[in-house]
């Protein structure tokens, strides 16, 4: 019999994950650990372009974006570039998912002075010579208790793992008992390395979206 999916990225990203999977055929179980709450912010002074790193950036930017959608906007991936296209930017630039080579990008295209619009909990990442200034606009808050979690580990899912902070919870949530029944499929190898040891399997995506992440899982499943 397939394993589920339980999917522990916060809302909205959770429902549409939840969406690829059931197209593809697969049972996914939302249950999210956190919640994105916005958080208040002002846009800085002069900035040649805008970088979102996530989504949920886009999503919980709120009014302070209004003064920003003439600019440029970097997205860290197409999700992330759906999302700030649909919060107003029009000239949005994705890159292949990962910071490194979307700085580089941002570098060579002449930008000086960049705006990174980031979440509370965020991954440090070299700026490659860029001036960066940072406004924090969200923050991703733990959502205590989940709802019927051991319920859930008690079925053998097979586990989404969106982000290394998610995995490092999810991995406090679990007796080491339990782990040895469970599946995991990273987003990254980070992500991956970040759960720590003693699951059944442990497979990172060969790339950060959730195509390649549900690729994997769908072969866990079986």
């Amino acid at each position: 019999m397939s394993r589920p999916l339980l999917l522990l990225r916060p809302e909205p990203g959770a429902s549409a994950t939840a969406g690829r999977a059931a197209a593809i055929g697969l049972e996914a179980i939302r249950r999210p650990l956190f919640r994105i709450v916005a958080r208040d912010w002002e846009p800085p002074g002069p900035v040649d372009a805008v970088m979102m790193t996530s989504a949920n950036a886009a999503r919980a930017g709120g009014g302070g974006l209004a003064a920003l959608v003439h600019l440029p906007l970097y997205a860290v991936g197409e999700a992330t570039g759906e999302a700030a296209r649909g919060a107003g930017f029009a000239d949005v630039r994705c890159g292949p998912g990962h910071v490194a080579a979307l700085i580089e990008r941002i570098r060579d295209e002449g930008v000086t002075r960049l705006l990174h619009l980031a979440g509370e909990d965020r991954t440090a990442f070299d700026a490659a010579g860029v001036t960066v200034i940072e406004r924090i606009v969200y923050a991703a808050e733990p959502v205590d208790p989940v709802p019927d979690l051991a319920d859930m580990i008690a079925r053998q899912p097979v586990v989404l793992l969106h982000s290394t902070r998610a995995a490092r919870a999810f991995a406090a949530l679990v007796a080491p008992g339990a782990k040895g029944t469970i599946r995991v499929a990273a987003i990254s190898e980070r992500a991956r390395a970040a759960a720590g040891d003693g699951w059944e399997q442990a497979v990172a995506a060969p790339s950060p979206d959730d195509d390649a992440l549900l690729a994997v899982a769908a072969r866990l499943c079986d």
